[in-house]
């Protein structure tokens, strides 16, 4: 028996229907006093739609304001964020992503990891 919570459950069928793939996850899941949310890219958590195309710090932000909510929905805040780990397609984008980040949560010290990637999860 799982104690986890999982918060808005979906399957990849639905929300990625250009690929071949139906896997049952979960935005975020709660274990004990943990919350972890799935990772974001600029994408509407509603409706699928891919948000701020061409602007990756539009991107940025609404990948931060998804985990702000899924925090929320996890009894949890931004201001409780321990480690963000960052994935980017080009290191050009470094610089307006972490502006972005930096303005959520202002003030709150957390560690960081970055990456360079050849693709995420959608390719705009």
């Amino acid at each position: 028996m799982s104690t986890h919570e999982r918060i808005r459950r979906f399957n990849t069928a639905r929300t990625y229907p250009e690929q071949n793939l139906s896997n049952d996850l979960a935005q975020a899941v709660v274990a004990g006093d943990t919350g972890c949310p799935r990772g974001r890219i600029g994408q509407d958590p509603d409706t699928g739609e891919s948000v701020g195309v061409g602007d990756v710090a539009a991107q940025a932000e609404q990948a931060m304001a998804d985990i702000a909510m899924l925090l929320d929905e996890c009894g949890s805040r931004l201001e409780g964020i321990v480690k963000t780990t960052v994935c980017l397609t080009e290191f050009r984008y470094r610089e307006p992503v972490h502006r972005t980040m930096g303005r959520r949560p202002e003030g709150v010290p957390y560690v960081s990891a970055g990456l360079v990637v050849s693709a995420l999860a959608r390719p705009e």
